[in-house]
């Protein structure tokens, strides 16, 4: 008797937070433009700043609006939820290890596989939505796929990007 009061209890609990959280996502969510604040992210190149507009990154799915500089590129790199992202201005180019890359232009759209490893770069200015279906994480790679710290990504990274312009080489070769 005492296990089956504990079960359903247990039950109960689950069903009615399930329901409560489904409830608090069916809400309409407004994020204004004009009034969204962009701030640089923790890990990511200064060249990038983000608003996010829906949810809480460090804790589940999210919606963020980002801007980048020309020639911003974000170097080979990893996450453990999808990533998903929508352009709205400017040009990029996605790529993922060992595929073609794809070149991104207003009004494209980009899904990225959990923990896929790929690169991103603007190619001019960008503005571009990302979602994320769970916590967003960000683990960087060196050639040989070994995880790296931030910091020495990015060194890596701003070092072969003050040898060449990044925005004209990316274009060589590609179609537009």
């Amino acid at each position: 008797m005492r296990f089956t009061a504990c079960c359903l209890l247990t039950a109960v609990l689950v069903v009615g937070a399930s329901f409560q959280s489904a409830r608090a996502q069916d809400k309409m969510v407004y994020a204004a433009n004009a009034s969204s604040k962009f701030v640089n992210f923790p890990g990511l190149p200064a060249c990038m700043t983000g608003s996010v507009q829906n949810g809480d990154p460090s804790k589940g799915g999210s919606m963020i609006l980002v801007k980048t500089t020309a020639g911003c590129n974000i170097p080979w790199h990893w996450h453990t939820p999808n990533e998903e992202l929508m352009i709205v201005a400017g040009r990029a180019k996605g790529e993922m290890k060992d595929g073609s890359p794809a070149m991104l232009h207003a009004g494209d759209y980009l899904k990225l596989p959990a923990k896929s490893v790929h690169q991103f770069t603007c190619l001019a200015a960008c503005t571009f939505f990302l979602a994320s279906d769970g916590t967003f994480d960000l683990h960087y790679v060196d050639a040989s796929g070994k995880e790296i710290p931030p910091d020495e990504a990015l060194k890596i990274k701003a070092k072969t990007q003050s040898k060449k312009s990044p925005a004209k080489d990316e274009m060589k070769g590609m179609k537009m």
